[in-house]
């Protein structure tokens, strides 16, 4: 009983960094931010789509780089030379979602909570989708992707909007 207490404690208090997270990227990139919102809820069957193809290929390549990494069979030179692409690769995905959740929060507080202030809209967003995501089975194996493959496609899509 004690584990279900503390694992429920810990991912909420994962949720609330979680939405402070996004308020953080909300004040340092608002252009951004409000283009991959605007490619979220315009385009959001073509952002799953593009989120979906471009985190298949990075990915399957990140987890290339990472097995090469490990094990015995790579020389320790080339083991060196591998680690700054692999970080890199990592480093974009977890920018691309990073970024992409915290526009799909947005969408969610918006739509949810029409007439607060924007970073009221944020935060509750993403407390809301932490928590669903936080669902076990329907949360974790479709919601959290789907969700996840809208940002990556929506940040991506959001890059070659028109201003």
């Amino acid at each position: 009983m004690t584990d279900i207490l503390r694992i429920t404690l810990i991912i909420l208090l994962l949720t609330i960094t979680l939405a402070a997270s996004f308020l953080v990227i909300a004040v340092l990139f608002p252009n951004r931010l409000a283009r991959t919102k605007s490619a979220a809820t315009s385009m959001q069957t073509r952002a799953f789509w593009v989120g979906m193809v471009n985190f298949a290929f990075f990915g399957t390549l990140a987890i290339i780089l990472l097995t090469l990494l490990d094990g015995n069979r790579v020389p320790d030179l080339l083991r060196v030379v591998l680690f700054l692409p692999t970080m890199a690769v990592l480093a974009l995905l977890g920018i691309l979602l990073s970024v992409g959740l915290a526009g799909v929060a947005q969408v969610i507080g918006e739509r949810i909570f029409t007439g607060q202030d924007t970073w009221r809209q944020t935060a509750l967003g993403a407390l809301i989708l932490g928590t669903a995501c936080a669902l076990p089975f329907l949360g974790w194996f479709l919601l959290l992707p789907y969700v996840g493959f809208v940002g990556i496609g929506a940040t991506i899509l959001g890059f070659f909007q028109k201003s």
